[in-house]
């Protein structure tokens, strides 16, 4: 292909053959830092995702342990206990209740021994109140 000369009519043909206008650079750069900003807000996001989750974790597996405690011991658990546990993340309250289930057959005979236990995690995160309860059931025999 051969090019003419520069003259008045074909002069702009040449400039955008020849370099980029200075308005297409900023849009360039304009559109690369916003895809910058969106890549560092999401990584931003998934960072804060992961530490509120690893904090439940943490919780979960505090309620767990106790959980297992209350089911290797061999009398009945507490009727209410509260204590609090520190973790990496902060101090947890855990508040623990047991109470006789008072389930009873279809025909109407009280089942005895079955204890229903809740137990509630509570925690600060960000700045507001968490919290989580777990219920589950024991079975001491003659008791409940």
């Amino acid at each position: 292909m051969n090019r003419q000369k520069p003259s008045r009519l074909n002069g702009l043909a040449f400039r955008r053959i020849k370099a980029f206008a200075l308005y297409e650079v900023l849009l360039g750069v304009t559109i690369f830092a916003l895809g910058v900003i969106a890549v560092g807000r999401a990584t931003q996001n998934c960072l804060n995702a992961s530490a509120i989750a690893a904090e439940e974790n943490a919780v979960r597996q505090v309620l767990s342990d106790r959980m297992a405690e209350i089911q290797a011991a061999q009398g009945a658990p507490d009727a209410e206990k509260e204590f609090t546990i520190d973790s990496n993340y902060g101090p947890i309250k855990v508040t623990q209740k047991s109470a006789p289930a008072g389930l009873t057959e279809p025909d109407d005979t009280v089942v005895n021994g079955i204890i229903l236990v809740t137990l509630q995690a509570q925690w600060q995160q960000g700045g507001s109140a968490q919290s989580k309860a777990l219920q589950f059931y024991v079975y001491r025999p003659g008791q409940g």
